[in-house]
């Protein structure tokens, strides 16, 4: 790999006189230009294939929302977790039930308002608005709007000088653009995002993308989840995927360290080859086991439907309220009245043959405010999704 200049080093200082150094990228693409050596070139392909394969599975569902519904969730719980926040799949989906989580509010609102935000960028680029700084500063002000981000400008720029690590910027592992080269930056990778997909591969484009806006860290808080959401946004934006389905928030999670190793090493000299061989592998990884997720749900489904058919009369019941744990894996009686024209005796009678069977289990232990979960589907479901 060449020599590479990815940015400069401006001076500033603190009240009081004490000085620290921030970083300024370099506007992308790299320069000199990226090295794609046989090994990344397969390993580009190999993730492009994935992806492709992801795509044709997700055509292929009876009902892709029903899917994404759950997926979505699960990435925002992800995302969420690795800035600290401790809730689970489980905690979201009670909270959406207007049940009470098992962690602090602020927490699940946060990964709530992640689902909105990334439900709102989708909704505005299939109305035709463009992936632009607008639209992210958008979704920011709906990630942020309530719990612990709501006094951190939500859908705003900084104007002040923030840093990664440390108690101040003089002793910090990293410190982005100080704010009055913000525009600049910004401006840059804007004009980046809009490059044609002919032009640079949207693989490339979207690994490029996500170091540069964690680099510039553009807002006072949320920057990781936006930077992560991005990656979905660009890759549907730029006719990759159909349907946000890959999420890369988990391989971030099991590979922390390296991760933030390999910011760096793009900071400090210039590696992105380093990183985008990481992120093509990545995605591979990620794809691949969301395909297979897919499969293992389809299989539960189809065991679990044939099950419940050769109960004869009871059958119709019994299926009527599977289905409703097949559209969200954790309900209550009182939801499943709102959504089926059903008696509740008749409705706990099938809960309880149900749980019987093995498809359900309680959640709460308790006798009243009761909640089931589809138990093998929220397994896969929730593959990785622990608090770390």
């Amino acid at each position: 790999m060449s020599a590479r200049t990815t940015g400069e080093y401006v001076a500033g200082s603190l009240i009081g006189g004490t000085g620290y150094r921030a970083f300024v990228p370099a506007p992308l693409p790299p320069d000199p230009p990226l090295s794609f050596e046989a090994e990344l070139l397969a390993a580009l392909e190999a993730a492009n294939q994935a992806l492709g394969r992801l795509d044709g599975i997700a055509l292929m569902l009876p009902d892709r929302d029903l899917f994404l519904y759950q997926y979505v969730r699960k990435e925002a719980v992800l995302s969420s977790q690795i800035e600290g926040t401790q809730s689970t799949l489980s905690d979201l989906l009670l909270f959406e039930l207007d049940e009470v989580p098992g962690v602090p509010f602020d927490d699940v609102t946060e990964v709530s308002n992640y689902v909105a935000a990334l439900d709102h960028g989708l909704v505005r680029m299939r109305e035709g608005f463009p992936l632009s700084l607008r639209l992210i500063r958008d979704m920011h002000g709906i990630l942020m709007r309530s719990g612990r981000g709501m006094h951190k400008s939500p859908g705003e720029f900084r104007r002040t000088q923030n840093w990664i690590g440390g108690r101040t910027p003089a002793v910090a592992a990293f410190v982005p653009p100080p704010p009055d080269r913000l525009n600049d930056c910004l401006g840059a990778l804007e004009k980046f995002l809009h490059v044609p997909a002919g032009e640079v591969s949207p693989l490339v484009k979207a690994a490029l993308v996500h170091v540069q806006f964690e680099t510039i860290h553009p807002f006072n808080d949320g920057n990781g989840r936006i930077g992560r959401l991005l990656i979905a946004l660009m890759l549907c934006h730029d006719g990759v995927l159909r349907e946000p389905s890959l999420y890369l928030s988990l391989y971030f999670k099991l590979n922390r360290a390296r991760y933030y190793e390999l910011l760096d090493a793009v900071r400090r000299r210039g590696d992105w080859e380093g990183w985008l061989r990481f992120f093509v592998v990545g995605v591979h990884e990620t794809a691949q086991g969301a395909v297979n997720s897919v499969q293992r749900i389809l299989a539960c489904f189809e065991r679990d439907r044939r099950g419940l058919a050769a109960h004869g009369r009871r059958s119709g019941n019994l299926l009527q309220v599977y289905e409703q744990f097949v559209r969200r894996p954790l309900r209550s009686v009182p939801a499943l009245q709102r959504d089926l024209k059903l008696a509740a005796p008749t409705i706990r009678s099938a809960i309880a043959r149900l749980t019987e069977l093995g498809v359900l289990a309680e959640v709460t232990g308790q006798q009243r405010n009761r909640v089931w979960v589809y138990r093998d589907y929220y397994e896969i479901l929730n593959e990785g999704a622990q608090p770390i």
